[in-house]
C-alpha cells in the first residue's frame, strides 16, 4: 500500500521494520520525501519581505509505502490474484488501505511522542493526494516501487460522510460563537484515534472520561427514542468503561475488555452522530 501525501510528514527519510502482535509479524515502511526544502538550520532566518503577487510556493511530496513483508507470494499468479480480489470491492480496498495507514499511524505516533510534539497528529487515507495497492520484489517494494500496481480512490466515503455530516455549516457556527463543541466529542476522537492505532489501553483510559462526559453533556439533547435508548444502554454500561480504564492501569487488555470498548466507543459515536444529522 503506498500513500503519496502533500508536505512532509516529520518522520525522517528510510526503511523501518515494524512488528506488530504476539506472532511478531513483520511489516516495512518505507518514506521517501520527494522535492523537500534542505532542513532548517538551528538559527532562526530573520524576515524578509514578500511580494504580494507571487506565485505559491510549490510542495514536497511524501511517499508512504507499507510493505507486507510477513505474507510473500508463492508465484507471480498468486500476487496477480490477490491484487485483483484487493481492488475488487470497496470493502477490500478499505481493509488494505487500513492496514497501511495503521502502519503510517504508528510512525506518526511515535514520532510525535519521541519528539515530545503534541501536535504531530496521524492522518486518514483520504488525506493521500494518490493510493496504490500494488505487489512486486522485495527490492522493489524496499525502494517504494511495484512491479504491478493499481491507482485506488478512498475518498468515496468522506464524501459521503460530510453530505451526512455538513461539517462546514458547523465550523462556521463554532467560529461565529453560535455553537460549542462539547468536551465528549474531542475525547472521543481521541478514544477513536487510539482503537484506530491499536493503542487499546490508551483507547480505554480516554473512553471511561469521555463516556462520563457524553452521559452529562448529551442528557436531553434530543427528543428522539433512538437518542433515549442509546443513552440508557451507556449508563448501563458503563461500568465496564470503568472497568476497562481500570485494567489498562494494569497491563494490557484482554480481548473481551477490547472488544467491549470498540462496541462502547461505537455507541457513544452513533449517539453523536445522531444528534449533528437530526440537529441539522
Amino acid at each position: 500500500m503506498q500513500f503519496e501525501l502533500a508536505g512532509t510528514l516529520g518522520v525522517a527519510d528510510g526503511r523501518y521494520l515494524a512488528r506488530q502482535g504476539e506472532s511478531r509479524a513483520q511489516s516495512v515502511l518505507v518514506i521517501e520525501a520527494l522535492g523537500a526544502p534542505p532542513p532548517p538550520g538551528r538559527r532562526r532566518r530573520r524576515a524578509r519581505e514578500s511580494e504580494p503577487e507571487s506565485a505559491p510556493p510549490s510542495l514536497p511530496l511524501t511517499r508512504a509505502t507499507a510493505v507486507r513483508a510477513y505474507e510473500p507470494f508463492e508465484s507471480g499468479a498468486d500476487a496477480e490474484r490477490w491484487l485483483r480480489e484487493a481492488v475488487e470491492t470497496e470493502g477490500a480496498v478499505d481493509a488494505i488501505v487500513a492496514e497501511g495507514i495503521q502502519l503510517l499511524n504508528r510512525a506518526l505516533h511515535a514520532q510525535a511522542a519521541a519528539a515530545a510534539d503534541p501536535y504531530a497528529g496521524e492522518i486518514s487515507a483520504e488525506r493521500a493526494v494518490l493510493v496504490r495497492i500494488g505487489y512486486g520484489s522485495g527490492d522493489e517494494v524496499a525502494s517504494g516501487r511495484f512491479a504491478v500496481a493499481r491507482e485506488v480512490d478512498v475518498r468515496g466515503g468522506r464524501r459521503r460522510r460530510e453530505e451526512e455530516l455538513r461539517p462546514q455549516e458547523r465550523v462556521a457556527a463554532v467560529l461565529g460563537g453560535r455553537e460549542r463543541i462539547d468536551a465528549c466529542e474531542t475525547l472521543l476522537l481521541r478514544a477513536r484515534a487510539d482503537l484506530n492505532g491499536d493503542r487499546m489501553r490508551e483507547a480505554a483510559l480516554q473512553l471511561r472520561v469521555a463516556l462520563e462526559a457524553l452521559l452529562l453533556e448529551l442528557r436531553g439533547a434530543l427528543v428522539d427514542p433512538g437518542h433515549d435508548n442509546d443513552m440508557a444502554m451507556l449508563e448501563t454500561r458503563k461500568h465496564e468503561a470503568g472497568e476497562a480504564a481500570n485494567s489498562a492501569l494494569r497491563g494490557d487488555l484482554a480481548p473481551e475488555r477490547s472488544r467491549q470498548v470498540g462496541e462502547l466507543i461505537e455507541l457513544c459515536e452513533r449517539v453523536i452522530r445522531r444528534r449533528r444529522i437530526l440537529r441539522g
